[in-house]
């Protein structure tokens, strides 16, 4: 079989700076990809900002003999969206790839979460999401080429203690996932999802060095690089992965009952049906919502 490359494509990756994000341009970048390398510098929690971390891996690009440049643009911001992506197209001319992978954690008990935790996390995650996509659609759009991948996670998809904002930030990606592959089918446009388990400077905190060493962020790239490359041909996919271990992740709704709306229902049919209503068995994905609704309305017709 050929060797998947990605000569004379360019490709962004947010908050490559460090762990998954590094090793995502590393691989591209071996591969023949033009890349630009998005890092604030700051520390982990969102504060701070440098130019040091995203200089060592376009260091590390060029020794190698790849191309890359330097964008030190946060994604938290419109502004910060939108020259991460004219950096692409001032050094290359266009943005074929684009791999929203910037975060930040600010993790704490619920009860402690202060607004600026919530805040600040759902800018880096979701908005910085919105941000540089929304720059770089409309080239994409223009090319009729486009390959996107955002960067859910476990939290998101199951729930960890102390991540109330990580995890509805991250599911929220989800969701613009599941809009983005309608709007870009036709241009050619794929957007997909990885919900990556890798040890790096952030799970290091919450992660004990034998699982970190592990769990090397490497271990994901393969599948995301997958993913922005010509031959993936799906969209709207939630990939997981982590040491190896590959997976899908979806979302699916069961077969549900019918209560009749005409004689009218109460709380207590609710309570007597509600083992019915929980099942899974039988259940199903839709590609869209539009698919929820047919379903529904053509149960009520029977």
């Amino acid at each position: 079989m050929a060797e998947i490359r990605f000569d004379g494509r360019v490709a962004i990756v947010t908050g490559a700076g460090g762990g998954l994000g590094r090793a995502h341009a590393l691989l591209l970048a071996s591969r023949g990809a033009k890349v630009v390398v998005n890092d604030l510098g700051g520390a982990f929690d969102g504060t701070g900002k440098g130019t040091a971390m995203a200089d060592k891996v376009v260091e590390e690009i060029r020794a190698a003999g790849g191309e890359a440049v330097p964008n030190y643009d946060g994604v938290d911001t419109w502004e910060g969206g939108q020259n991460i992506v004219k950096t692409a197209v001032d050094a290359f001319g266009k943005v074929d790839i684009l791999i929203n992978n910037a975060g930040i954690l600010r993790d704490k008990s619920f009860m402690k979460m202060e607004e600026e935790d919530i805040d600040k996390v759902f800018a880096v995650h979701l908005k910085g999401g919105f941000n540089v996509t929304k720059a770089a659609f409309p080239i994409m759009r223009e090319n009729n080429y486009g390959r996107i991948v955002m960067t859910t996670s476990n939290t998101g998809l199951y729930g960890n203690f102390g991540q109330a904002n990580y995890g509805a930030a991250k599911l929220g990606l989800v969701g613009f996932m599941h809009t983005l592959k309608l709007e870009g089918a036709r241009y050619n446009i794929l957007v997909n999802t990885i919900a990556p388990i890798a040890g790096t400077r952030m799970t290091a905190t919450v992660m004990p060095p034998d699982m970190v060493e592990k769990l090397k962020p490497e271990y994901v790239s393969p599948i995301v690089a997958y993913m922005c490359s010509e031959e993936c041909t799906d969209s709207g996919i939630i990939f997981t992965a982590g040491a190896g271990y590959f997976s899908r992740a979806v979302l699916v709704e069961g077969p549900g009952v019918v209560l009749n709306a005409q004689k009218g229902f109460t709380i207590e049919d609710i309570r007597d049906r509600i083992g019915d209503i929980k099942k899974l068995e039988g259940a199903q994905h839709f590609n869209q919502s539009n698919e929820e609704i047919a379903r529904i309305v053509s149960a009520l017709g029977q």
